[in-house]
């Protein structure tokens, strides 16, 4: 849930473009993981990801001359950050899509911005729950059973990866009010703090997945379709896709720069079909829709809103938002 407005009507030229293919790249990330765990462990797929898109952050800081945090408390935020809102959702993306579809990984990923608001008001206490959030959330819920299609019975290898896809957005649920509440308001650039939240995702994987699956394969053994796949994830899918997104928040604001949120299930549908030859149910592409009319009821993006003086943005707001 995000509180902020846009500036003054921005021309959709300057910002449209770019909206559009921040769709399509996160929309397309769930591709690059299914080629990317056919060979690769999920652990070090993501570890791949995160250090290429690390590397990528690091050159555009040296670029603008930004710089990294320096306050220890904060690099204690962002490891929190970096380990819940990145390397966890991360492989857990990874995971599932071992046993699910890229395109119902990514809508599951859609459920993000539904499982955020009861997280914020009652763990986090940064929203108040209101009765037009409460039938959101209701509609979006009753989406999610639909996406599921609980009256074909539930259980078997897909029903796990579904699970992991929904612990993923979970994840990134417990990560953006943590971060609005701990992060979001600090002085650093929004690039400086994505970097830092990337450094100790990386740290944390680099630890943890050598002991949990042993060595990685050696990179002669991995195709050229999958190591350009997990260097595409991190560079242009978390790196170049989080410079992009805090340009669209500068031209529009980070509330209509969060509607990719909406574009992202529905690129994520279309490249799996057209590129991996996917088939979805039709009760998913359904419950998603669901989902996602749950989701604008309760942003007040649907029914009558009150109307609220604008407040400032800043580029960190939506840092934690990141897409797999």
């Amino acid at each position: 849930m995000t509180t902020a407005t846009s500036p003054d009507r921005a021309d959709q030229r300057t910002w449209l473009p770019g909206f559009l293919l921040l769709g399509v790249i996160w929309g397309s990330s769930f591709l690059f993981i299914k080629v990317g765990v056919a060979e690769l462990h999920p652990l070090y797929v993501t570890l791949g990801r995160v250090l290429a898109g690390v590397l990528t952050l690091l050159v555009v800081i040296v670029v603008t001359r930004d710089r990294l945090p320096r306050d220890p408390r904060l690099w204690l935020h962002l490891t929190v950050t970096g380990v819940v809102g990145t390397a966890m959702p991360f492989t857990l993306f990874g995971y599932g899509e071992e046993r699910v579809s890229s395109s119902l990984a990514g809508i599951w990923n859609a459920t993000t911005a539904l499982l955020v608001l009861p997280l914020a008001v009652y763990l986090f206490r940064t929203e108040r729950m209101t009765a037009r959030r409460a039938v959101g959330l209701l509609i979006g819920f009753a989406g999610v059973l639909v996406v599921l299609g609980v009256w074909e019975g539930l259980g078997g290898a897909q029903f796990t990866g579904q699970l992991m896809c929904i612990a993923a957005a979970a994840c990134y649920a417990i990560a953006i009010p943590y971060t609005k509440r701990f992060v979001s308001d600090r002085s650093e650039s929004g690039i400086s703090l994505a970097a830092g939240q990337l450094i100790t995702a990386t740290v944390a994987l680099a630890i943890v997945a050598p002991l949990t699956v042993g060595a990685p394969p050696p990179v002669n053994d991995l195709s050229l379709k999958a190591i350009a796949s997990i260097l595409t994830l991190g560079a242009i899918g978390t790196g170049l896709a989080f410079v992009l997104n805090m340009r669209n928040i500068k031209i529009v604001g980070a509330t209509t720069a969060s509607m990719v949120t909406y574009l992202i299930p529905v690129f994520a549908v279309v490249i799996g079909v057209l590129a991996l030859d996917e088939h979805i149910t039709w009760h998913q592409p359904v419950g998603a829709l669901i989902v996602l009319f749950g989701v604008a009821v309760a942003q007040g993006l649907i029914g009558p809103r009150k109307r609220v003086q604008p407040a400032p943005v800043t580029p960190a707001t939506e840092l934690a938002v990141e897409r797999a």
